[in-house]
């Protein structure tokens, strides 16, 4: 079972780009544009890109592997909607025909707009089944 709704699952799948933070070296936040794609199998956000394993993200998640991870837009006339996933992430290392990856394991997510109103937070921790 998903620790996301069916709404939300919908919602990620209907979108390509989101943002992703990290903790750098100095403890400060670092937060970048990714693309994304939700993990059905593992119950995962999988982050792709090109020489991903050398990026800043990267190398701050093999340090410390909290992070935050959100997906938002604004639909007409002026409705904000969006998810965001708290959790830990892992580097991923490319093996012969495989992607490096960074793979996003929720422990709390927040919604707004999906399953609930514009604005009305939909806040709960993710199960551990």
């Amino acid at each position: 079972m998903s620790h996301f709704s069916e709404l939300e699952i919908a919602y990620m799948h209907s979108q390509k780009l989101g943002r992703l933070a990290t903790i750098d070296k100095d403890g400060a936040p670092n937060v970048v544009p990714v693309v994304f794609k939700y993990n059905s199998d593992l119950d995962t956000i999988d982050i792709h890109g090109h020489q991903l394993s050398s990026s800043k993200k990267f190398k701050n998640i093999q340090r410390d592997g909290r992070v935050s991870f959100v997906i938002d837009d604004v639909l007409p006339p002026w409705e904000a909607r969006g998810i965001e996933i708290r959790g830990t992430a892992e580097g991923l290392m490319a093996e012969v025909a495989a992607e490096t990856l960074i793979r996003v394991h929720a422990s709390h997510i927040i919604a707004w707009g999906i399953d609930t109103a514009p604005y009305v937070h939909n806040s709960r921790k993710a199960s551990a089944g």
